[in-house]
C-alpha cells in the first residue's frame, strides 16, 4: 500500500528557528517554507492509513474512499499537501479523515517524485547553548534554508499546474459519479498545496494552465482564460502572497495562523477585504498561539494546539459539506 511511516520530529513553533544566531539578520531570509511544511509531527499511535497509492496519467496519487462507496453516493475531493507529499503517513491519515466523512479523496503527488527532505530537527540538550553552539546552529539553519529554497525553485506553478490539470482530467473521468454528485470537484490544501487550491479556484490564462508562463507575469493580448477548475475550496496555513486570495473565484474557507510569516497578517487582512468587496462567499478564522502547519494530522504535547487542530479540521470539513 503506502511506504513505511514517516514521522520526523518538528518543534512546537518553527518561528524560533528562523534566526539561530542572535542579531544575525542574514539567517532570517524572510518567508520561504517553514519547518512544519517539510517535516511531519509524530504520527498518532496505532493509526494506519486505509487508502492506496495508484496512478492517474502516470502521476502517483493516494486514493481513499468512504467505506460504503460506491454503494452510497460520494463527492470528489482533491487534497493538496505540504512539502512532505503523498507518502507521508500523516498526510495519508489526513486524507482518510475526509474519506470517513463521505468524500472520495484523491491526493496527488504535486512534486513528481521529489518531495521535500524530511530532516529531523533536534533541539540542543543544553538550555543555554554556548556561542559556538549557536554559531553551529546558525550554519545548519542557513544550510537547511538553502536546501529548501532550491527545492522550491524546482516546484513552481509552471511545473505544478499542468500536473494538477492532468490529474483532474483523469479523475473526472475515473470518478464521474462523484463529480456529478457534488456538482464539481472540491479541493482542500495545506501549506504548499493551499496556493494551488486557490489557483485552481481562479480564472487563469491558457498559457498559465499549460505551464508556459508564471501566473504573476504579463499575459499576451487576447489570451484565452479558463477556469475555475474546482467548485469550492478550503485551505489551511498557506504560503500565500497578496495576489493569491485576490484571484480566487469559488467559495473559500481559510484557516490562518496569527503572526504567520508565511502568510503575514497584512496579506491576510488585505485578502479578506478584497473577498468582501467582491462579494465572494468566504470565511476566515485566525488561530492564535499555534505554529504554522498545526492543522495537519500529527501529535502535539500542547493540548491547546491539539484542540486547535481538531477545530481547524471541523471548520474545513463543515465548509466543504455545506457547499
Amino acid at each position: 500500500m503506502s511506504e513505511p511511516e514517516i514521522a520526523t520530529k518538528a518543534p512546537e513553533s518553527d518561528l524560533a528557528e528562523r534566526s539561530a544566531i542572535p542579531g544575525d539578520s542574514a539567517v532570517d531570509q524572510g518567508p520561504s517554507l517553514g519547518e512544519h511544511c517539510v517535516t511531519d509531527r509524530p504520527t498518532p499511535s496505532g493509526a494506519t492509513p486505509t487508502g492506496q497509492i495508484t496512478k492517474f496519467d502516470d502521476i502517483e496519487a493516494y486514493v481513499t474512499k468512504p467505506a460504503d462507496y460506491p454503494h452510497a453516493p460520494s463527492k470528489l475531493l482533491l487534497l493538496l499537501t505540504g512539502g512532505t507529499g503523498v507518502h507521508s503517513t500523516n498526510n495519508q491519515l489526513q486524507a482518510d479523515k475526509y474519506a470517513s466523512e463521505g468524500f472520495l479523496v484523491v491526493m496527488p503527488d504535486q512534486f513528481a517524485g521529489d518531495p521535500s527532505t524530511n530532516t529531523t530537527s533536534t533541539a540542543p540538550t543544553n538550555s543555554s547553548p554556548s556561542l559556538i553552539e549557536q554559531v553551529k546552529l546558525g550554519i545548519a539553519s542557513v544550510a537547511k534554508s538553502f536546501t529548501i529554497d532550491m527545492w522550491l525553485a524546482r516546484h513552481t506553478p509552471e511545473k505544478v499546474l499542468p500536473l494538477l490539470h492532468r490529474v483532474l482530467a483523469a479523475i473526472k473521468e475515473e470518478y464521474a459519479d462523484a463529480v456529478a454528485n457534488g456538482g464539481g470537484v472540491y479541493a482542500a490544501g495545506y501549506c504548499f498545496g493551499a496556493k494551488y487550491v486557490l489557483l485552481l479556484g481562479s480564472e487563469l490564462h491558457q498559457d498559465v494552465v499549460q505551464g508556459q508562463r508564471a501566473p504573476e507575469t504579463q499575459a499576451e493580448e487576447g489570451m484565452v482564460t479558463q477556469g475555475p477548475a474546482i467548485k469550492c475550496s478550503a485551505i489551511a496555513h498557506g504560503i500565500l502572497g497578496k495576489a493569491d486570495l485576490e484571484g480566487v473565484k469559488v467559495p473559500t474557507s481559510v484557516v490562518a495562523v496569527e503572526g504567520d510569516p508565511l502568510f503575514p497578517d497584512e496579506v491576510r487582512d488585505a485578502g479578506k477585504k478584497d473577498m468582501e468587496e467582491r462579494g465572494l462567499e468566504h470565511e476566515l478564522q485566525v488561530y492564535p498561539g499555534v505554529p504554522h502547519g498545526f492543522a495537519v494530522t500529527g501529535n502535539y504535547d500542547d493540548q491547546g494546539i491539539a484542540q486547535a487542530q481538531k477545530e481547524a479540521f471541523a471548520q474545513m470539513l463543515a465548509w466543504l459539506k455545506a457547499h
